[in-house]
């Protein structure tokens, strides 16, 4: 299965760090939004889109991205990395799952991490979930990557 992540990481490179955990199970590609062409995605079997989560919200760098994408037909996933949790009843990772449904791609579960976090209320602390992702998170996010290639998307 041909895979492409294009993640966007840019304050401590937690969802870097996911996505290279899950590129090593699905010998994917990870490329940041700038570095992909909006008609590459077209040639993978399966896309994730990632990253770090700002003010409850997705980059607006990948969001940008995934607009320009054509219409398609092909598998998708999104995953994050957050210094909060995701809320049950609104999570961050909707808005891009409905632009990628939209956009006609079949979509896979999310699969989201705790992570360091130093946003600005944090920041005089030292930040939060120092040390994450930590092992168990590496582990988590290559498990959640081998039910994808075996195409068994429930939890394990």
């Amino acid at each position: 299965m041909k895979t492409l992540l294009v993640c966007t990481s840019v304050s401590h490179g937690n969802t870097r760090r996911m996505a290279q955990a899950m590129a090593q199970v699905l010998d994917a590609r990870v490329v940041t939004p700038q570095e992909a062409t909006a008609v590459e995605p077209a040639d993978y079997d399966l896309v994730g889109f990632g990253s770090g989560i700002f003010s409850q919200r997705m980059h607006p760098d990948l969001l940008g991205y995934v607009r320009t994408l054509p219409a398609s037909s092909g598998r998708a996933f999104v995953f994050a990395t957050s210094g909060l949790p995701e809320l049950p009843f609104a999570p961050f990772t909707r808005p891009l799952v409905r632009l990628l449904q939209a956009r006609g791609f079949h979509i896979e579960p999310t699969f989201t991490c705790r992570a360091f976090d130093t946003w600005a209320p944090f920041k005089p602390l030292g930040g939060i979930n120092k040390h994450r992702p930590n092992a168990a998170d590496l582990t988590a996010a290559r498990a959640f990557a081998r039910r994808l290639a075996n195409g068994s998307t429930t939890a394990p």
